[in-house]
């Protein structure tokens, strides 16, 4: 068992506690209150087999998630032998699994750790009309299967510039966003036919290339749709809305121009990457006022880094200079934590501090979304997996002070 007490509390879950506590026990939060409540009081020594950790008044949230990344698929310091983010030799490939090319050896999971980053969605790049599956992984760990929350939790489908580009340069379609569509189109419309026999025929045999869209068109997950220019972002509802399918809306860098558009769709936005360069004529109007815009509009709304075109460390200050344009201080904190969760259809076990949710937690010594704001302690799963050693005041045993 794991206690944090005297922690300035912030749920993400509707209440706060100035001074507070948080317990944990195999791996679930089993008690969340104010210190008049908690169960062991100052003075008390932990026992041989639990861990006490003494907050000191510093700010304790819910692990932060990132909604929309490539950690692990596009490693840093690896070059072309460790980019495996784009099959980008057939614009058609649902079948494609993250958790076949997501290496936990990356150096963005430790910076991650380091930021208070506990969770991420993670994929294919976007150079296909079709990307292949999302994964939703806690960010600690070397054995992928261990890591893993959801998957699949999402199939990635991709509009615009990049599959335009990938493909027009093989001369082969798509070529336009016409092409696009159609070819998503078509796509839906064999899976919906392969399910309708798979459905209605006991005796069908599998097809591995179909196989892959059941979960999106049952429901249980939504396509993961790069969009970046306003009419892309219409392109991909319009198409969502044809099958009866759910979707994220993924970078959504026009989004503040038709944000009611947005709304009436009913789908969530992961805004971002804000914090990269202009560098393609379809972000040309990409700002951190987006996310903002957005969330007044009555869109359910995350930022994103999309590591590693941003660096995935600089998530909180993503969200802190989203709040610096527009967005509330308490939207900016829940765009990384229950907004994400929701949005990545997790909320069930991660994004607030709640009885019997992960016990993924992280003590800061300030708002996440200050540029100053470190993480002393990141805890996934009740397991202290990075801390601050200059902040600890004391260690007695298993009771650790922080400053």
């Amino acid at each position: 068992m794991l206690t944090i007490i005297h922690g300035k509390i912030m749920t993400m879950a509707g209440r706060d506690y100035e001074d507070g506590f948080v317990q944990i026990e195999n791996g679930k939060i089993s008690a969340i209150g104010s210190m008049a409540e908690c169960p062991v009081k100052d003075g008390d020594k932990a026992s041989h087999e639990d861990r006490l950790l003494n907050a000191g008044g510093n700010t304790v949230l819910p692990g932060i998630i990132e909604a929309h990344c490539h950690m692990g698929i596009t490693e840093e310091k690896k070059g072309m032998e460790g980019d495996d983010c784009n099959e980008s030799v057939d614009p058609i490939t649902p079948y494609l699994r993250a958790i076949d090319a997501i290496n936990p050896m990356d150096a963005a999971f430790d910076d991650a750790l380091r930021a208070g980053i506990t969770s991420a969605m993670v994929g294919p790049g976007s150079s296909n009309v079709v990307g292949g599956q999302f994964a939703f992984i806690k960010t600690h760990g070397r054995c992928i299967d261990h890591m893993i929350v959801k998957a699949p939790a999402a199939m990635k489908v991709a509009f615009g510039e990049n599959p335009k580009v990938n493909f027009s340069q093989q001369n082969i379609s798509p070529a336009t966003r016409m092409a696009i569509a159609a070819m998503l189109r078509e796509e839906l419309f064999k899976a919906q036919a392969y399910r309708k026999s798979r459905e209605t025929d006991e005796n069908m045999q599998a097809d591995f290339r179909y196989e892959c869209w059941l979960p999106v068109l049952r429901g249980q997950i939504p396509l993961k749709a790069h969009v970046h220019r306003a009419d892309d972002i219409l392109t991909a509802i319009r198409i969502a809305k044809e099958f009866g399918l759910s979707m994220t809306l993924d970078h959504c860098s026009e989004g503040h121009l038709i944000a009611e558009e947005i709304k009436e769709s009913g789908f969530p936005a992961i805004v971002g990457p804000d914090m990269a360069s202009r560098n393609k004529i379809e972000v040309q109007n990409m700002a951190f006022k987006t996310v903002g815009i957005l969330n007044r509009a009555g869109v359910l709304t995350s930022v994103t880094t999309d590591h590693p075109v941003s660096m995935i460390q600089f998530l909180p200050i993503c969200a802190g200079l989203a709040v610096k344009s527009g967005l509330s201080e308490e939207e900016g904190l829940r765009s990384i934590t229950i907004n994400a969760a929701k949005i990545c259809g997790v909320a069930d076990r991660v994004g607030s501090l709640e009885t019997g949710k992960d016990g993924d937690v992280v003590i800061f010594d300030g708002s996440p979304l200050e540029v100053s704001t470190k993480a002393l302690c990141t805890i996934i799963e009740g397991k202290i997996v990075y801390c601050d050693e200059k902040a600890c005041m004391e260690s007695e045993g298993d009771e650790v002070t922080f400053m």
